[in-house]
């Protein structure tokens, strides 16, 4: 697939997914999510040999949203659109394919994370922010709810009342005060911003990947098991990782006092 609205790179096991609408801050439209599904079905069919996917937007935000211009948020005949619809087959599509990809995720939030765009962000694993960067969940200010899973997400990273009051007074989060409480991992100057997902992107390649989706597995299932429930779902990933190569690896890496070659097997 020729892609037009995104860009996608794989180096070294990196995979760099980028929003490529600068002139309309990235924001959503029907082309994107076609693409951005092809993209991460290739990731997650293995076509695409990555070891962890870096997400981010080009020029000067990472992501605004819906395009409230794209066709299909226009009234047709008298007709206004199905929003719902256009939830399920788009947004609701993309969180899916973050959430349960084979792969770590980082989110490098280079500016303004607006509405589903901010959404999207906290649908990856690990969330690194400019200093310049905000978040905004401006949907009550066009008669909205957060969707894309804003209101699964904000409750649980901030507490109800911090997400309620984001959700209902659409005031914008700098990118600071968001990694104090706690909705983002980090929040780290412009000038380090490029340096340091680097980093963290060559850290999170080089990691036991299954091991870490099968963390992030785990914790997103917490909250609907009860601690007994949870100790049987734990253990059951243990004794899957517990025969993988890469724990093989650790272990013998660890006897042999060296650092350890994992492959993601």
């Amino acid at each position: 697939m020729n892609y037009e609205n995104i860009t996608l790179t794989c180096d070294n096991g990196i995979a760099r997914l980028t929003l490529n609408r600068p002139d309309k801050l990235n924001s959503f439209n029907e082309e994107m999510h076609a693409e951005l599904r092809d993209a991460l079905d290739g990731i997650q069919s293995g076509r695409i040999p990555a070891r962890v996917l870096v997400l981010s937007g080009a020029g000067r935000a990472f992501c605004a949203g819906q395009d409230l211009a794209d066709r299909a948020m226009q009234i047709k005949d008298g007709k206004l659109p199905d929003i719902g619809d256009i939830v399920e087959r788009n947004y609701k599509q993309l969180i899916v394919r973050l959430q349960n990809l084979r792969v770590p995720t980082i989110a490098a939030v280079n500016g303004i994370a607006a509405g589903a765009g901010a959404s999207v962000a906290l649908a990856c694993d690990l969330v690194i922010a400019t200093q310049s960067a905000s978040f905004l969940q401006a949907f009550s200010k066009i008669g909205l709810i957060p969707d894309t899973g804003g209101t699964w997400f904000l409750p649980q990273r901030v507490g109800m009342a911090r997400a309620m009051g984001l959700a209902l007074l659409a005031d914008k989060l700098p990118a600071a005060k968001a990694a104090e409480w706690g909705l983002i991992w980090e929040c780290v100057a412009d000038a380090e911003f490029a340096a340091r997902i680097d980093a963290l992107a060559g850290q999170l390649a080089s990691a036991p990947t299954k091991a870490l989706v099968r963390t992030r597995q785990a914790m997103h299932a917490a909250p609907g098991h009860t601690l007994e429930q949870q100790l049987s779902f734990e253990g059951g990933f243990m004794r899957e990782l517990g025969w993988s190569r890469d724990y093989a690896e650790g272990v013998q890496a660890f006897m042999e006092k060296r650092a350890p070659n994992f492959t993601g097997e």
